[in-house]
């Protein structure tokens, strides 16, 4: 029974895995239909997000299946319950992968997104998403850490994108309506890595019992 068991968490790591790497897929492939303006990606973004959201269903029928026929104990308790919220995250990762693909027609003759720092930011929102679910795999939390500090820098880079377009937009020579659509995929990046985040933050529960917003809630009691 309890090797039953295992082989179980096994599949479910596994499946998450493969459900993180749908994500980077996504993503990757939305950044290129945008930049590259490579329309074979339309597709693959499409499919992509499709695969996630069926993955997200099954992964959830597991996890369901753990819970009630198993009834998990203490840390694996913690990691299918983990699991669940964090497969939440990743299928709005590949809806917002997909809203990037949406808008990439809209800026497809725009000069813009060559001189912002778009592509930067895209690379590090990917980073995010990759190294939050690793950390869960690997039961790692300075590299959870890591991605919950990572954000940051995805926001630097969307404030940076933003200074870029208004100073773009001052001189008066470039399409404002780009400007706009270029601005709300950087958002959508930025929410990326803000998925990214929550995910890191309930591996980080998944090994110590602790999720962030419940220990600042706690310390505001203290201080109140």
């Amino acid at each position: 029974m309890r090797e039953r068991y295992n082989e179980q968490l096994h599949a479910l790591n596994d499946s998450l895995i493969q459900m993180g790497a749908l994500c980077e897929v996504a993503i990757s492939t939305a950044m290129k239909l945008l930049l590259d303006e490579d329309e074979s990606m339309k597709a693959k973004v499409s499919a992509a997000d499709n695969e996630i959201d069926q993955m997200e269903r099954e992964i959830e029928q597991s996890c369901m299946k753990l819970l009630l026929l198993q009834h998990p104990m203490a840390n694996d308790l913690r990691a299918i319950s983990s699991a669940l919220k964090m497969i939440s995250d990743m299928e709005r990762i590949g809806d917002q992968a997909s809203d990037i693909a949406e808008l990439a027609p809209h800026v497809s003759h725009s000069a813009v997104k060559t001189k912002i720092h778009l592509k930067e930011m895209a690379v590090a929102a990917i980073g995010m998403v990759t190294d939050s679910i690793d950390s869960f795999v690997r039961r790692d939390l300075e590299l959870a850490h890591k991605v919950m500090e990572s954000d940051d820098v995805v926001d630097n880079y969307f404030n940076q994108i933003k200074a870029e377009l208004i100073k773009i937009l001052s001189t008066g020579t470039e399409d404002g309506e780009s400007c706009i659509d270029l601005l709300m995929v950087a958002k959508y990046l930025e929410r990326i890595g803000d998925h990214a985040e929550n995910i890191a933050e309930w591996v980080e529960f998944s090994i110590t019992g602790v999720h962030k917003s419940g220990e600042l809630k706690e310390r505001e009691r203290e201080r109140s």
